[in-house]
């Protein structure tokens, strides 16, 4: 998970230890299922914590599956700094956005079933995912690199193929997912602006492997 280092207090190592457990836990859920319906008491046991210590971390299930949400797209978010670290180019970084996000449907599932499911919500999100795509966007922009285009709106047009590629992997397991990737990255890559012959190339250049 997403989280920092645990603090050296014991009480409150402790204290971050039960609500990581917690956030576990939701983020199970949301994988597995989606449905928020389970009773605090359930998502107590999977976290094997006492019931009372919910409430001395969230006010309310829905902060909770909120919580789970933010740390999953910060973990995805986290593992794209990693891989893509070397990469400055900003046409390839949303390339390989796309291209990473597919292979991490197979390495990652779980965090992937959980941006399946409620990702749509967290488009225009200041954590995980969005304030990096935005990021990107803004310096592709401010560059030439992409057209002049309102970044806010450009996110959303990226946050939406992004949803829409991860749906196709986890509904068609059987489609050539990196195929699948490069073809949707080089059509995102045109409609910013990217010229096809480029937006071809830059869409199939060397992608770090997952490990």
């Amino acid at each position: 998970m997403s989280t920092s280092a645990l603090p050296s207090n014991r009480f409150e190592r402790r204290r971050a230890e039960t609500r990581g457990a917690l956030v576990r836990a939701a983020r199970q859920i949301l994988a597995e299922t989606g449905d928020t319906s389970a009773s605090i008491q359930a998502i107590a046991e999977r976290a094997d914590v006492g019931f009372g210590s919910f409430y001395n971390h969230f006010q309310s299930k829905a902060e909770l599956f909120d919580a789970a949400v933010v740390d999953a797209l910060e973990e995805i978010g986290q593992t794209f700094d990693e891989r893509l670290a070397g990469i400055d180019d900003p046409a390839e970084l949303v390339a390989a956005g796309f291209r990473l996000s597919a292979r991490l449907t197979t390495s990652h599932p779980e965090l992937m079933q959980v941006l399946r499911r409620r990702g749509l919500a967290y488009i225009h999100s200041d954590k995980g995912l969005a304030t990096r795509g935005l990021r990107d966007l803004q310096v592709g922009i401010a560059s030439g690199r992409f057209s002049a285009l309102d970044p806010t709106v450009a996110l959303s047009a990226l946050g939406g193929t992004l949803l829409s590629l991860v749906e196709l992997r986890f509904a068609r397991p059987d489609l050539d997912g990196d195929e699948a990737a490069a073809n949707l990255a080089e059509m995102v890559l045109r409609m910013l602006g990217v010229p096809p012959g480029d937006a071809h190339d830059v869409a199939r250049r060397p992608l770090p492997g997952l490990a």
